[in-house]
């Protein structure tokens, strides 16, 4: 895992943080969350599942900065989930 942070420059997201964010949220919004030291921001879909993820620490104008995350939701022709993934996508400004 420290091979991967350097390699990477980003750590991938801990299973605590990910309890807290694979909830559901009221649908197709924006939830302002804290967790340990940063600041997080989750968009959500129109089922109340965070697909995109902003985390670092916000600035006076409410914009935060750190790392941009998104999630992968893949469901097979029954409805189950098949595929639940975050994917790092690069800083966030």
């Amino acid at each position: 895992m420290f091979f991967e942070y350097i390699k990477t420059g980003a750590m991938s997201l801990g299973d605590d943080l990910l309890k807290k964010i694979n909830k559901k949220f009221e649908p197709s919004s924006k939830v302002a969350l804290r967790y340990r030291s940063y600041d997080l921001l989750l968009i959500t879909d129109k089922e109340g599942n965070a697909i995109q993820l902003f985390m670092g620490k916000e600035n006076e104008q409410g914009i935060i900065k750190g790392d941009r995350y998104a999630r992968t939701l893949k469901y097979n022709r029954e409805g189950s989930l098949i595929k639940d993934h975050w994917e790092r996508k690069g800083k966030a400004s």
